[in-house]
């Protein structure tokens, strides 16, 4: 059986991407549980820092679409 290596690819880019959206939204609840005041300087470095990491899926996902079309 041959593996895709575009399916591959996405497979494994989109994993950090989707756990550090997850730790990510974890520590921005923390933050605001504790200091609700901070809320909204907490609530804009999370949307940063969340559009910082889908931007590595979307480059495993211009990688995949690289190698599918490569080939």
């Amino acid at each position: 059986m041959e593996i895709n290596p575009s399916a591959f690819a996405m497979a494994i880019g989109t994993i950090a991407p989707a756990l550090a959206i997850g730790i990510i939204g974890a520590a921005a609840l923390i933050g605001i549980s504790r200091n609700p005041q901070a809320a909204s300087k907490i609530q804009i470095t999370m949307i940063i820092a969340i559009a910082f990491a889908e931007a590595i899926a979307i480059y495993a996902l211009v990688v995949a679409l690289i190698l599918k079309f490569v080939q």
